[in-house]
């Protein structure tokens, strides 16, 4: 686990939050990054002079333009690799460490948000060894290309049929042209047999979906 941390009570318990629609870091898994914005690089710098631990947060309804609201649930990265560029760009590497409740926002004079999170109910993410996943591969990756051509997209075949389960799923939560809604919902999914499930679902609506027509709803 990136940082060695071992139980909720190494996380810092104070983080900088990096709202980002769509994008989704999931615990042991990278999310690479490129940082242009003068807070967020405010913000980068603040966390490799400190602990190098950045929320990976998307936003809800609610709030101001400027300020909208935060969802509910988030995931805490640590920044593993970092390069400059000469424009004056930051080019980073987040590694997932664990999922977080978002807890009591501060008001406080930095140009980016800070929140305290709560890793109580994701404390499973920071277990060593997760339990092997049982995928039935051969219906997955059927679901999987049937979504793929009502996408217009394609993966690598081979890796796709060769990769642990629990990487091949993670890898394809993260990358899939889901919607925000959808890339919560693969967040918060408590194990990664409920994530399964959820993005097996996800690909079949999809899938099943003609172009004019409005998906079923997933509650």
């Amino acid at each position: 686990m990136a940082g060695g941390y071992r139980k909720v009570s190494d996380l810092p318990t104070l983080v900088p939050v990096f709202p980002l629609d769509g994008a989704l870091l999931l615990p042991g898994c990278q999310l690479p990054l490129q940082i242009f914005e003068p807070r967020y690089l405010n913000m980068i710098d603040d966390a490799m002079s400190g602990h190098r631990v950045i929320g990976m947060i998307q936003t809800a309804a609610g709030g101001e333009r400027a300020r909208p609201s935060l969802a509910d649930v988030g995931c805490a990265g640590r920044v593993t690799a970092y390069a400059e560029t000469g424009d004056g760009r930051y080019l980073i590497t987040l590694t997932g460490v664990c999922r977080f409740e978002a807890g009591e926002e501060l008001e406080i004079n930095t140009p980016y948000r800070q929140l305290r999170p709560d890793y109580a109910r994701f404390a499973c993410d920071l277990e060593a060894d997760e339990a092997p996943l049982a995928l039935e591969r051969a219906p997955f990756l059927a679901i999987l290309r049937r979504y793929l051509d009502h996408k217009g997209l394609a993966v690598e075949w081979d890796a796709a049929k060769q990769a642990p389960a629990g990487a091949l799923i993670n890898s394809l939560a993260m990358g899939l042209p889901l919607d925000p809604a959808e890339k919560q919902a693969l967040l918060e999914a408590p194990t990664l047999a409920d994530r399964t499930r959820v993005l097996t679902a996800l690909m079949e609506i999809d899938a099943a979906v003609d172009d004019d027509d409005e998906p079923p709803s997933l509650q």
